[in-house]
């Protein structure tokens, strides 16, 4: 028998990069599923996707309200003019973008085209609309979305990145128009001239927090997760939202590959839904591995700054807090002892990458006092791309007396004897402090603040993870969830 199977061509798309990553019709249809269905019933509901890429958003939108007023508007055509023309909009992100969403909502690229399935629209673009912005150049920077001018100051022939929805006022693009729901995939980064990847600069906070001036009454975005703990510029955007008991679910992916296949977001993704009139704790979703738990509970925990990230390890955490003093707290800076270029020769000895070397003592600017110490160092960066179980960090070691690092290492701490050092390093090494230390780290970088979860200890004695079990009284649940997690470090 022959296959009549037809593949969707959204499903098709190869994403781009991971600046800008195109959304499944699956997915998409998952974040619509969190919005009260009554919506798609009604023929005076307004959708917007500020960010339109794929239409895909738009799309199954169409299709739900198309289900849900055929007894309301019983004439198809009708109802497709209604719905494309009253309650359907869209703001792509770039003039390509713009002709695939209209291709995927209209069935062709121009809205009053021969082809298109609304009959009413008398121009082309309809009702999803992009138009070229310029950005505002302040001291070399755009004020609106801080983007570089030496790499976005473009000619009119090359796209500039200004995205309209951030730009310009929404009144200009549709005039006078209250939005119900702003649902949509904002853009992740733009390159600030300092970096690329996690070094970029983040814009999808910007998506989101104009988004929320518009006040909807639900707002609904999938935006990458590095904001629960770090990312460039993030602080106020992350205390925001773990502080909004508006966000009424939160859904989290540690691993993007589980929502975009093939796509490496180091962090993993999260998608949320904001309610206007909601007050309350937040219905929290996390994936990981193929396994999904949900938890019902504030977004920010007691003595945190940011987010817990596991459900199972919210209990573990509030378990360590008694009597909790933080390991952030003796962790050094970057750059432990200063500017420091290690030599062939020198009485200090430098523990460097990818070669050790010495320096003289009186180049040390900073931390003397502890290099005639014993120091438990660790790299400041560590990656894994898909190893679960994790590592977590890399192998901490002891920098002996007249020794310092350089910025490729942190110092955990310093001690008068060896032993104390080597007890720390039994610590470092137990599951329990890897999986504090990775509640905190979303991406390879760990800097003194991953070590914010993790307890001090006594140090006269080494540790192991049945000590550290029993001392924080886990049950049987929380302990294999940290066993799962984390892998040993021989």
């Amino acid at each position: 028998m022959k296959s009549t199977y037809s593949p969707d061509i959204l499903n098709c798309l190869a994403n781009l990069s991971s600046d800008e990553v195109f959304t499944s019709p699956e997915l998409a249809n998952r974040m619509l599923d969190l919005l009260p269905q009554e919506l798609f019933r009604s023929s005076k509901t307004r959708f917007l996707d500020p960010c339109s890429k794929s239409g895909v958003f738009l799309r199954e939108i169409a299709k739900r309200l198309l289900s849900g007023l055929e007894n309301q508007i019983p004439d198809l055509q009708q109802r497709i003019d209604h719905i494309m023309t009253k309650q359907v909009f869209g703001i792509a992100c770039t003039d390509l973008t713009a002709e695939m969403s209209r291709r995927t909502l209209y069935c062709t690229k121009q809205a009053n085209g021969k082809y298109s399935v609304s009959t009413v629209f008398r121009d082309t673009q309809g009702n999803l609309c992009y138009m070229r912005c310029t950005h505002t150049w302040v001291n070399g920077k755009c004020k609106h979305c801080g983007a570089n001018r030496a790499q976005y100051d473009r000619i009119e022939t090359i796209e500039s990145y200004a995205y309209p929805f951030i730009h310009k006022n929404i009144n200009e693009i549709f005039q006078n128009m209250q939005f119900d729901v702003i649902i949509g995939n904002p853009p992740y980064q733009m390159s600030d001239g300092g970096g690329t990847g996690s070094s970029a600069m983040p814009i999808y906070q910007l998506f989101v927090q104009q988004a929320k001036k518009l006040n909807p009454c639900y707002l609904s975005m999938i935006i990458p997760a590095r904001w629960y703990a770090g990312g460039k510029g993030l602080d106020d955007f992350r205390s925001e939202m773990l502080n909004d008991n508006r966000i009424k679910y939160l859904v989290d992916y540690f691993d993007s590959a589980e929502c975009f296949p093939g796509i490496d977001l180091s962090g993993g993704v999260c998608y949320f839904l904001w309610d206007r009139k909601y007050r309350g704790q937040c219905e929290v979703t996390t994936h990981r591995h193929g396994e999904t738990a949900t938890l019902i509970r504030p977004l920010l925990e007691k003595n945190s700054d940011t987010f817990v990230r596991f459900n199972e390890a919210v209990t573990i955490r509030r378990k360590t807090l008694e009597k909790f003093q933080s390991l952030e707290n003796k962790v050094s800076a970057r750059k432990p002892f200063g500017d420091i270029v290690p030599k062939e020769k020198g009485d200090i000895k430098v523990y460097a990458w990818p070669e050790n070397g010495f320096i003289n003592r009186n180049e040390i600017r900073q931390n003397n006092a502890i290099v005639d110490k014993y120091k438990v160092c660790i790299a400041k960066a560590y990656g894994e791309r898909g190893d679960f179980p994790y590592l977590v960090l890399g192998k901490p070691f002891i920098a002996e007396p007249k020794s310092c690092c350089t910025e490729t290492y942190l110092v955990l701490d310093a001690f008068d004897n060896n032993v104390k050092a080597e007890n720390m390093i039994s610590y470092v090494k137990t599951k329990f402090f890897r999986f504090l230390v990775l509640l905190k780290k979303n991406t390879q970088n760990a800097p003194r603040g991953v070590y914010q979860f993790v307890p001090i200890q006594d140090f006269s004695h080494p540790w192991t993870d049945e000590m550290l079990y029993k001392k924080y009284g886990l049950d049987e649940n929380e302990i294999a969830f940290i066993e799962s997690m984390i892998r040993p470090m021989e």
